[in-house]
C-alpha cells in the first residue's frame, strides 16, 4: 500500500512538473513574440534585455554593478 501511495505521489509530482514546463515554454514563446514586436517597432532588443535584467536588481545592487563596470572600463582605458 505504501508503495502505491508513493507511486501516486510520484506521478502527481511528475505531472505537475510537466505542466509547469509546458507553461514555461509557452511563456518563453510569448516573450519572444514581444521582443520581435519591440524590434519591429525600432527598439534594440539587446538593450531591452539589459534593461529587463537590470530592473530585476534592487537599486543598490544595480549601482554596485554599474560602479564595477565603470571601474573595469576605466582600468582598461576605455
Amino acid at each position: 500500500m505504501a508503495e502505491a501511495v508513493a507511486a501516486e505521489r510520484l506521478q502527481s509530482f511528475v505531472a505537475r512538473i510537466e505542466r509547469l514546463e509546458e507553461e514555461k515554454a509557452a511563456l518563453a514563446a510569448d516573450a519572444r513574440e514581444v521582443y520581435a514586436e519591440a524590434k519591429s517597432a525600432g527598439f534594440d532588443t539587446k538593450i531591452l534585455r539589459q534593461v529587463i535584467r537590470l530592473r530585476k536588481l534592487d537599486k543598490s545592487e544595480r549601482q554596485e554593478q554599474e560602479a564595477l563596470l565603470q571601474l573595469y572600463l576605466d582600468a582598461l582605458g576605455g
